[in-house]
C-alpha cells in the first residue's frame, strides 16, 4: 500500500474531531440527563433548573456556571460532569434542599466578561422566581468561576444588590491557567491544515486565562493583551466580591507536591511519516531551552525554545490531559502516528486555584500552601484536594467541604 499523501493527510485530519482542551467529558455522555423542571433563555447563554422539590419550586437556589471549551454548552455534559462522571453533586444539592441551576453559554470562547452578561441574567432571573427570601449562593467550575467572581463584583460595583450569600470557585484559575507551550506551538504551526485547534488557543477566553500565551508558532510566550484587559476589569470593578462569603477549592495538593512530571521530558513523539520528527516536550528548564520540534507533512522542521520559565507541568494542581487529547486526535489519521509518553500536566496550579501565589517561579509553583499565609487570598475559605487529580474533578470530598458550608 502506498504512503498517503499531502492531500490525503489534509483531508483525514479535518475529518476528525478537533483537538480541543477542556475539562469534563472529552465524548458524548451515553446517558441522556433528567428533563429540567425549568430552562431559562438568557442574553447568551440558557440556564438549566432542577428543583429540590418540585412542588415548592425555586426556594434555595445555587447557580453553577459552565467553564471553558469551544462551542455552546450543553445539558448533556454539563450534567455529566456534575452527576453522572464521578461524584453524584447536583443530586448531593438537592438533598440538602438546594435547587440546582446550572448556567451555560452560547460560546465559552468568547471574553469572560461578555459571559458575565449570562451570569448577570441567571442571577437576576434567580432572584425574580425564588419564593422566600433565602439568599443565593452562585459560583462555578474553572472558567465559570472568574465568570461570576466578575459577575457579582460587577452587581456591587454597580450598586445592584445580588442577594448573594456564597461565592464559590471549583479550581479557578484565579491567579492563571497553563497550557503547554509546545501544544500552543504545534497547534499554530497546523494551522493552515487544520485550524481549529490554533482557533481555541487564540480565542478571547483562553488568552484571557492563560499566565502565558503564544499567538504564533514562533512567536515569544508572553502574557496576552487580552489577559492584561481582563485583569484591569476586575480591577475596575473592586477584584472579588465583598458581600458574600468566598470559597474556593482546588483539585491539587496543599503540600506542594508535583503531579511526577518530569520537565523537558518529550510528551508527544511523532513516529508517522507526516510527523517524523515532532517532539513536544514539558516545559524546558536549566540549559536545555528547547520546548518543541516541529514537522508537519511538508513543512520544514522548526524549533521552539523557552528560557527562563518554571518547571509547570509537573506543578500540584489539577491536571488537564492536553498532550493525550492531540494525541489520540492523530493517531485517528494515517501517516500522523505518534507516542505519547506523557498524558497531561498541571492545568490550574493550587496556587492559581486558592489564589495565593503566580506563576512566575518553581519557587512560588511548588510552595506549600499550608505554609502560606491564607490572608493573602481573595478567598476567606478553601480547601485543597488530598491528591492531584483531574481539573475540575467532582469528588466526594471538596463537594462535601463546599455543601457544609452552603448552608
Amino acid at each position: 500500500m502506498s504512503e498517503p499523501t499531502e492531500h490525503e493527510i489534509s483531508a483525514a485530519l479535518r475529518a476528525t474531531p478537533p483537538a480541543l482542551l477542556g475539562a469534563g467529558p472529552q465524548e458524548p455522555p451515553a446517558g441522556k440527563p433528567p428533563t429540567p423542571d425549568a430552562t431559562w433563555e438568557l442574553p447568551g447563554g440558557t440556564a438549566w433548573v432542577y428543583y429540590a422539590n418540585p412542588r415548592f419550586g425555586l426556594a434555595r437556589p445555587v447557580l453553577i456556571a459552565d467553564g471553558f471549551n469551544s462551542g455552546p454548552s450543553t445539558l448533556e455534559f454539563s450534567w455529566a460532569g456534575l452527576e453522572t462522571r464521578n461524584y453524584p453533586f447536583i443530586s448531593a444539592l438537592r438533598e440538602r434542599g438546594h435547587d440546582a441551576v446550572l448556567v451555560g453559554f452560547d460560546e465559552r470562547s468568547i471574553s469572560i466578561l461578555q459571559n458575565a452578561r449570562t451570569a448577570t441574567a441567571a442571577i437576576l432571573r434567580a432572584k425574580e422566581e425564588r419564593l422566600g427570601g433565602h439568599p443565593l449562593v452562585v459560583g462555578g467550575f474553572s472558567m465559570g468561576g472568574l465568570v461570576t467572581r466578575y459577575a457579582l463584583a460587577k452587581m456591587e460595583h454597580e450598586e445592584y444588590d445580588h442577594q448573594t450569600a456564597v461565592y464559590f470557585s471549583y479550581d479557578s484559575p484565579h491567579r492563571g491557567a497553563y497550557i503547554p507551550l509546545s501544544l500552543q506551538a504545534f497547534a499554530h504551526y497546523i494551522r493552515t491544515v487544520d485550524d481549529r485547534f490554533s482557533r481555541q488557543i487564540n480565542s478571547t477566553a483562553a488568552q484571557e486565562l492563560l499566565w502565558r500565551h503564544l499567538p504564533e508558532w514562533d512567536a515569544p510566550p508572553k502574557v496576552s493583551e487580552q489577559r492584561k484587559h481582563f485583569l484591569a476589569a476586575l480591577r475596575d470593578v473592586g477584584d472579588w466580591p465583598r458581600r458574600p462569603r468566598r470559597l474556593g477549592v482546588a483539585n491539587g495538593v496543599s503540600t506542594g507536591v508535583g503531579n511526577g512530571v518530569e520537565a523537558g521530558r518529550t510528551a508527544v513523539r511523532g513516529k508517522g511519516i507526516g510527523v517524523i520528527g515532532t517532539d513536544l516536550r514539558t516545559m524546558p528548564v536549566d540549559d536545555d531551552s528547547l520546548a518543541a520540534s516541529l514537522r508537519f507533512i511538508t513543512s520544514p522542521k522548526q524549533e521552539v525554545h523557552a528560557l527562563g520559565l518554571p518547571a509547570a507541568d509537573g506543578a500540584p494542581g489539577g491536571t488537564l490531559d492536553s498532550y493525550r487529547i492531540l494525541a489520540k486526535q492523530l493517531n485517528r489519521v494515517l501517516g500522523l502516528g505518534v507516542d505519547n509518553p506523557v498524558p497531561e500536566h498541571s492545568f490550574v496550579p493550587t496556587v492559581s486555584a486558592v489564589d495565593l501565589n503566580g506563576l512566575d517561579s518553581d519557587e512560588q509553583l511548588y510552595g506549600a500552601v499550608d505554609a502560606l499565609d491564607p490572608g493573602g487570598s481573595g478567598l476567606d475559605a478553601f480547601r485543597c484536594a488530598s491528591r492531584n487529580e483531574e481539573h475540575t474533578k467532582v469528588t466526594e470530598e471538596l463537594c462535601g467541604w463546599l455543601l457544609d458550608r452552603f448552608a
